[in-house]
């Protein structure tokens, strides 16, 4: 077995002479061109990385059973927990992208035309694994127009086959805690009389959105059936017990995954504004104006997040039945 070699082994002469500037080429002096590529190399190093880590969660998670008390469940936390990390490595590298001056982007910004981190593939493709679906998004017609044949069919692919949010939505429907019927219809009912007793005179057109969350099946109206609500926001009231932590981890996580991408679209939006004003990008777009409406409407988990408006306190959170308490602990005794 031959000895395996660092620079080998990490393809450094590939890596490290592959930094062509257009201004080298045009014979102009551009110094900050090469960090401008190292970085969106860089970028998409960290996007395949992403992609690396969220297939292997979807795998994980499209199994016919999951163990909620499992390493299994611990390894999609854990993956999860990591592409954070990347998210927020991604948002800090801005800071080196803005140690460039408009100026220094001036020298060599017309060479890149109609090149522009919108023709990225691979940041589109891990948004539709995650759960961004094509109806979603904003400018649904520009969204793949400067994208080779072979890029669009990679994003399309992953459109329709099945979402991180997708997925998550089968595993909550498969986790109905309150097994009867009967059982189940008296807990909500009890729990809406007590949401109802929570909210002030401001906040009664709630009532109307808990009825159509929790109750009313309407496909166009969410990606999460009210089968997979309730179980979520069950795992959310009553996660201080063992069998739900790892589950509310999981929860939190993908929150926190929105969170780090709209920090990433929105210091991006800010940075393009820093660098060219209201001109226009160089892939054709809008520049910032596209980046803002882009970043206020793609929350991928957002159905998520708005769970938290049926929150109630603690300590009015109705009693559980001591069967369904013994099976929320770590041994079923």
């Amino acid at each position: 077995m031959a000895e395996v070699n660092y620079h080998d082994y990490l393809q450094l002469d590939r890596i490290l002479n592959g930094q062509f500037p257009e201004s080298e080429k045009q014979g102009i002096v551009a110094h900050d061109e090469m960090l401008f590529i190292v970085i969106h190399q860089a970028y998409e190093l960290w996007f395949k990385q992403l992609h690396h880590e969220v297939d292997s969660v979807a795998t994980i998670m499209s199994q016919p059973e999951l163990n909620d008390n499992s390493p299994e469940l611990q390894t999609v936390v854990h993956r999860l927990n990591r592409c954070i990390t990347i998210l927020r490595v991604l948002v800090h590298q801005i800071d080196i992208m803005e140690t460039m001056t408009p100026m220094d982007f001036l020298d060599f910004r017309d060479l890149l035309r109609p090149a522009s981190g919108f023709q990225s593939w691979q940041f589109k493709e891990l948004e539709a694994k995650l759960g961004l679906k094509f109806e979603q998004r904003h400018g649904q017609e520009y969204y793949t127009a400067q994208l080779r044949q072979e890029h669009v069919a990679i994003i399309k692919k992953a459109e329709s086959g099945h979402s991180l949010l997708e997925l998550l939505n089968k595993w909550l429907e498969r986790m109905p805690f309150l097994q009867e019927k009967e059982t189940d219809f008296r807990f909500w009912d009890n729990y809406r009389q007590l949401y109802v007793g929570s909210l002030a005179a401001a906040e009664q057109d709630n009532l109307e959105a808990f009825d159509k969350t929790f109750h009313l099946p309407d496909p166009s109206f969410r990606s999460l059936s009210p089968e997979a609500c309730r179980a979520a926001l069950f795992i959310m009231l009553y996660r201080g017990y063992p069998l739900l932590q790892q589950p509310f981890q999981l929860l939190n996580c993908l929150l926190e995954i929105d969170e780090q991408l709209s920090s990433w679209r929105y210091r991006h939006m800010n940075m393009v504004h820093r660098m060219i004003g209201t001109r226009i990008g160089t892939g054709g777009s809008t520049g910032k104006d596209y980046l803002r409406a882009a970043a206020d409407k793609h929350y991928i988990f957002r159905e998520i997040a708005q769970l938290n408006s049926f929150l109630i306190e603690r300590r009015k959170l109705p009693e559980l039945p001591r069967e369904l308490e013994k099976k929320l602990g770590f041994t079923h005794l």
